[in-house]
């Protein structure tokens, strides 16, 4: 095949369905580069942050140590499942054994899975938080490091059974020598009333609940922090009669700062897939399985998916925005190789 060679091959979606891709090795070649350098600063992103947090040096509580290297972990095998197994293989490896509709279809339930463990474990993070400022008499019992863990490993475990169904969603697109090859949605998917069901259980689930929960959570978690914050005001000024530093008001700003910034990211990065969905039910329409980017389906369904991709990869920024001693840590990372081959040098 020359290089200005047009040609097409099929690749599974995040969702499932098959997209056509169409084009040139030249404009494929770009995009590999493009897509190259991205994957590798959100991967690098979440590696970091892992090791960081797992250090412990970061001034927080082993409780939510745990909750942020758990969420930093299922980000991570989010871009591997859904990136690297879904999106770049389709560009490097088009035609390899993860097509194959058996494996295809598997891979897909793997992608859900990763996916729904991380926004649930976005929203246990939210809701310990809330025990921990708001109700005082259950954050002895409920903010510890064991709690963390079950609550982590029930979240896992959940998601792989509430998405096993989807490994049966599938046909193959085509059979080539009595191999399946690719992932297609069947038609009785929008027509019979079992996997409309599962569809809006699953929307349900995940974004729409945890979209709920965390506005609910916020909400409460704010009117309590400002209630206590005059409070204290009131009674500082009473004894000093004057404004001065409190230490636990500005921890508490701090705690709502990352919080906000963590749950407030996904809500934001997930709103246009949600707005795709309920476009497909309410119109009766499929989900789009072309790549027309003139198609307004297509456009919505991409950005969509784009945007709850990158979801994944924020949680770094919001960690180094918030957090002084995370910044330090990572700051003493960076600088480590240079320190080190200094040292080195300087023993020759």
């Amino acid at each position: 095949m020359t290089s200005g060679t047009t040609f097409q091959y099929l690749t599974p979606c995040l969702n499932g369905c098959a997209i056509l891709i169409c084009g040139h090795k030249t404009e494929i070649c770009k995009r590999k580069n493009q897509k190259k350098i991205g994957m590798e600063s959100m991967y690098a992103g979440n590696v970091v942050t892992i090791l960081i947090l797992s250090r412990g040096k970061c001034g927080l509580s082993r409780c939510i140590t745990k909750y942020l290297v758990g969420m930093a972990v299922t980000d991570l095998l989010v871009l591997i499942t859904a990136v690297i197994l879904n999106r770049i293989r389709a560009i490097y490896f088009p035609l390899s054994f993860l097509s194959i509709t058996p494996v295809c279809s598997l891979r897909i339930v793997i992608i859900y899975i990763t996916r729904d463990s991380s926004v649930w474990l976005t929203v246990a993070f939210t809701f310990d938080r809330f025990v921990a400022i708001c109700c005082q008499q259950l954050k002895a019992k409920f903010c510890t490091e064991k709690t963390a863990v079950v609550i982590m490993v029930t979240v896992c475990v959940v998601s792989c059974l509430k998405n096993m169904p989807m490994y049966l969603i599938y046909e193959p697109l085509y059979i080539a020598d009595d191999v399946p090859w690719f992932c297609n949605i069947r038609s009785s998917f929008y027509s019979d009333i079992l996997w409309v069901a599962f569809d809006c259980i699953d929307y349900l689930l995940n974004p729409c609940v945890p979209f709920f929960l965390m506005l609910l959570l916020n909400a409460l978690t704010v009117k309590h922090i400002l209630s206590a914050n005059r409070a204290r005001r009131r009674l500082q000024l009473q004894s000093h009669g004057e404004k001065q530093i409190d230490r636990e008001v500005e921890n508490r700003r701090r705690s709502i700062v990352l919080l906000f910034g963590i749950s407030g990211s996904f809500i934001v990065l997930w709103a246009v897939l949600l707005v795709n969905f309920f476009y497909v039910r309410f119109t009766n329409d499929s989900y789009s399985t072309g790549s027309n980017p003139n198609d307004p389906r297509f456009i919505l369904q991409e950005t969509g998916i784009m945007l709850q991709l990158l979801s994944c990869c924020t949680n770094t920024c919001i960690y180094a925005g918030t957090q002084h001693k995370f910044r330090d840590e990572f700051c003493k990372a960076l600088k480590y190789p240079l320190n080190w081959i200094t040292s080195i040098a300087k023993s020759l």
